[in-house]
């Protein structure tokens, strides 16, 4: 099996809006309607794009997507990888994908200089809590995600 994580191209819109749709189902989320998912695509791709996509190929085909985004922290006066979404289509799920597509947004994260690299997780999701354990990364239950939904 052969994996690479990349920067996703516009051909790769209909293959990840179907991961996008796969996730929302995993979720027991509504998924993204037509006009939603125009955006879904559009945003990444714009100039400059709105958040950063990238996809893992799994034998030339794409299994997987990441979305990130830069923040700022302030108390490490240094930028911020966010990874808003990981996933990884279930046929392609325990092969290492998830685990190669965290390696490699971590290189990024040291590669821009970054003084972190997070990302939320459900609190059901007991399998990715393992995941990310087993690639060093740490809960910090001190915080909590307030939103305000507009």
């Amino acid at each position: 099996m052969s994996v690479l994580v990349r920067r996703a191209l516009p051909a790769d819109g209909p293959a990840f809006l179907a991961l996008v749709r796969a996730l929302a189902a995993f979720e027991s989320l509504p998924p993204p309607d037509d006009d939603a998912a125009a955006r879904l695509v559009a945003d990444a791709f714009a100039d400059p794009p709105r958040y950063e996509l990238w996809v893992a190929e799994v034998d030339g085909a794409v299994a997987a997507y990441a979305a990130t985004f830069m923040t700022y922290s302030t108390f490490r006066a240094r930028p911020t990888l966010f990874l808003e979404d990981l996933f990884v289509h279930p046929d392609a799920r325990r092969r290492g994908v998830a685990t190669a597509v965290l390696a490699r947004l971590r290189a990024e994260a040291e590669a821009r200089g970054c003084g972190r690299f997070e990302w939320m997780v459900l609190d059901w999701n007991a399998d990715a809590q393992r995941l990310y354990a087993g690639v060093g990364a740490e809960e910090h239950s001190a915080w909590r995600l307030w939103r305000v939904t507009l």
